[in-house]
């Protein structure tokens, strides 16, 4: 009885984030059997980690956004801008590709600070600002590229989106490199679970019975391992994910051991509880919207660096994928919950049903009803969590 117990206590200790696993799990055994092994191939899942990595790299941001307790509607816009004068330096001003990449970051700085001005010392809402920023970011990317699209940028600075890491250690028919660096990853992994458990063991805190402990190491090892292999088995390990490992890495860090990512929580738990224990509210909702600001310019790094240019149309509807998998991913509404690696499976799962749906042939207007259900759901999910656990 105590090992059932135990998956049962795993289950409901956070039912919005274990659920959003299970669901994650479910949805690629879904998509996969439609699509007869097609959506699992080796060339398909990297084709979705190329194509959707900047829309991960916006959920991060847009996570401890929502954590704080506010919202960026401009992050689609500010990945066009950035993108754009990226692109406008390297092809017009016959910049070297890292000086793209550095005024590209340096806008995307400035854009954070402006929308972080308005938002944290001025008091005008989140919404209303980026909203605002919405506006005067694509009104500017039309005025930096003229009304027309910018090609083609240097090979160097595409292969931060489409290069690949393969061929350093060889492999008979398969990457050695790419299997090794998962490798590496899966055992700090293990190291990390291992230390937190024995953390909670000297706090007499609750944890798992040890099978079940180890079982859940050995599930994700395999699952992981299995990735690596698809991916060691068609071109090796992609610049982009590279990028977005090492990102999802700093900023878990950052959201659960610094004090910025404790003041943020705070921020959006109990604004008024955060105010009376001194946090400096301000200057964190301004580091907010500062971070956002910078890693959209990421995100237009990699978009603009994927399609080998830049377009006055780029980034539309990006907000709302990465809205939409924060919220999936486990973050509440009110703010105060939610977490990276649930944005990026909430990110992953949008990826999953919007490619196997385009696998399957479905209109794009089938794909947006899917995954208009698929966003209320989780806020009902959420909304019906809270109730839960108030009624006990």
């Amino acid at each position: 009885m105590t090992g059932i117990a135990n998956v049962r206590e795993l289950l409901t200790r956070n039912l919005r984030q274990s659920g959003i696993y299970v669901a994650f799990v479910a949805i690629i055994g879904l998509f996969a059997v439609l699509t007869d092994g097609t959506l699992i191939s080796p060339t398909n899942l990297t084709n979705v980690v190329l194509q959707y990595s900047y829309i991960l790299i916006l959920a991060i941001g847009m996570v401890i956004v929502i954590i704080g307790g506010h919202i960026d509607l401009s992050v689609g816009s500010l990945v066009a801008l950035t993108g754009a004068v990226a692109a406008v330096v390297m092809i017009r001003g016959g910049q070297p590709w890292w000086v793209g990449v550095l005024v590209a970051l340096g806008v995307g700085l400035l854009a954070g600070a402006w929308q972080g001005f308005w938002v944290a010392f001025v008091g005008i809402p989140a919404f209303i600002t980026t909203l605002a920023g919405m506006l005067l970011f694509r009104g500017l990317t039309f005025r930096v590229l003229e009304n027309t699209s910018l090609s083609p940028v240097p090979n160097a600075y595409s292969e931060i989106a489409t290069g690949f890491q393969n061929g350093i250690l060889g492999g008979p028919g398969y990457d050695i490199f790419t299997l090794v660096i998962f490798g590496i990853a899966i055992a700090g992994y293990v190291v990390s679970e291992i230390r937190k458990r024995r953390a909670a063991v000297a706090y007499k805190q609750t944890v798992p019975v040890l099978p079940l402990f180890i079982l859940k190491l050995v599930i994700v090892a395999a699952v992981v391992m299995w990735f690596a292999w698809q991916l060691a088995n068609y071109r090796g390990l992609p610049n982009v994910l590279i990028l977005l490992a090492v990102l999802v890495i700093v900023y878990t860090i950052v959201t659960t051991r610094t004090v910025f990512g404790r003041h943020v929580y705070a921020i959006g738990g109990n604004l008024t509880a955060a105010t009376l224990s001194g946090v400096k509210v301000k200057w964190v909702n301004f580091g907010i919207m500062v971070n956002m600001g910078v890693l959209a310019a990421v995100a237009g790094v990699v978009y603009s660096a994927r399609s080998n240019g830049a377009q006055p149309s780029a980034g539309e509807m990006f907000e709302l994928d990465a809205i939409a998998a924060s919220f999936i991913g486990g973050a509440a509404v009110t703010g105060g919950v939610g977490r990276v690696t649930g944005a990026i499976v909430g990110g992953l799962i949008m990826a999953i049903m919007t490619n196997g749906m385009q696998l399957l042939g479905y209109e794009q207007s089938i794909q947006n009803v899917v995954k208009g259900l698929v966003l209320l759901l989780a806020v009902a999910f959420d909304v019906w969590n809270k109730r839960r656990a108030g009624a006990r």
